[in-house]
């Protein structure tokens, strides 16, 4: 990162995982081009889960290279006055796996569900419908960064 007095430490990283309910995830397409879609998701012990359907082009891509990338924006206040934008986003780089383990499958798609369904009985009722035709992903995180911008350092400055 060229501008290292706004990288955002581990702990940083991780909140805003915790905190943003969507990103994209960028593979690479049989054509070699990237393939970013966006993605709801989840960070359960360390990795970031996301579910989808079991063939499509993400699926194409994972099976063909399992590189993958994730972007999340978790600030992005434009402020025309300054031409200048008060983000914050965090980039995840590492590998990507289609789950097979049906009980880590189960396991994974229930902590996504309570993520944005804290009803764990509804979860399971939906799980027992679909669980068929659900594909889960995992990415394995091998680096994490963030970065935020100057407006926004200014102000956390000023808060402390």
């Amino acid at each position: 990162m060229r501008r290292n007095k706004q990288a955002l430490c581990q702990e940083e990283c991780e909140q805003v995982l915790r905190r943003a309910t969507s990103g994209v995830l960028s593979l690479i397409s049989s054509d070699g081009f990237p393939y970013g879609v966006p993605l709801s998701y989840a960070l359960v012990d360390g990795v970031i889960v996301f579910h989808g359907a079991l063939e499509g082009q993400k699926i194409d891509c994972i099976r063909r290279d399992n590189r993958a990338s994730f972007c999340v924006i978790d600030a992005d206040d434009v402020i025309p006055e300054k031409y200048t934008t008060a983000y914050r986003s965090v980039i995840v780089k590492g590998r990507i796996a289609i789950v097979t383990d049906e009980k880590q499958k189960h396991d994974l798609c229930i902590a996504l569900a309570k993520r944005f369904y804290p009803d764990e009985s509804v979860a399971e009722v939906e799980y027992t419908q679909f669980a068929s035709r659900l594909c889960l992903m995992v990415l394995t995180p091998e680096q994490i960064t963030g970065k935020m911008g100057l407006e926004l350092m200014q102000r956390k400055e000023q808060a402390q």
